[in-house]
């Protein structure tokens, strides 16, 4: 398999930049999970700038492989979530067009943040018309380039570089265009032109 990702809740846009050419890849099951990253995590455009919303998870033991990890709904967090995508998207162009499918997906109530985590990309990928196939791992091997390491909100400056073509943003004139947001960014800002967008970055991935 040439193309091995990390699980990831709307993910960013580089991550579907990658698939949207593929015929198929697969989605890594058995790294460990790892805290403070794109697997229960993903990052919009607020009225305040860059807003990090995160998935609860339970507690699990030490080197515990994704597969294995839950989601906590202990806490009403999908409606935190919801509201906050909607204070940030409501004045955005296609907002309209795509609230009625989003919003089912933040109020998924899968336990296993792996099959949450591929359910709402499948939506996605439905959404923007990819039909890369896609499967889970059977064993962690190593890749190169390997992104599930090379996709990190802890590589900002990496992370950032992936996405060089400006799109309007709602809260672009407050804040500046901020690179490489959740897909929901491209999304409700440019809709239907978002595949077209996604194949650019694609190409220019693979050109530098």
């Amino acid at each position: 398999m040439s193309l091995v990702v990390s699980s990831s809740c709307f993910a960013p846009i580089v991550q579907f930049s990658l698939i949207v050419s593929e015929p198929e890849y697969a989605i890594e099951a058995k790294e460990h999970f790892i805290k403070q990253t794109y697997r229960n995590r993903f990052e919009i455009y607020g009225a305040n700038g860059l807003l990090s919303l995160t998935i609860p998870v339970k507690k699990w033991k030490n080197h515990a492989a994704i597969e294995n990890i839950e989601v906590s709904y202990d806490e009403d967090w999908q409606k935190l979530h919801w509201r906050s995508i909607e204070s940030a998207y409501r004045a955005s162009p296609f907002f309209e067009f795509y609230e009625e499918e989003i919003k089912p997906l933040v109020f998924l109530n899968e336990i296993n943040l792996l099959k949450r985590n591929l359910l709402v990309e499948k939506a996605i990928k439905r959404m923007i018309g990819i039909n890369s196939a896609v499967h889970f791992t059977a064993n962690f091997e190593p890749h190169q380039p390997d992104w599930r390491t090379i996709i990190n909100p802890k590589n900002k400056v990496q992370m950032e570089s992936f996405s060089p073509t400006k799109y309007i943003q709602v809260f672009e004139e407050k804040h500046g265009f901020i690179p490489n947001l959740s897909i929901l960014d491209l999304l409700f800002n440019l809709g239907p032109e978002s595949k077209t967008y996604l194949k650019q970055l694609n190409q220019s991935i693979k050109n530098g």
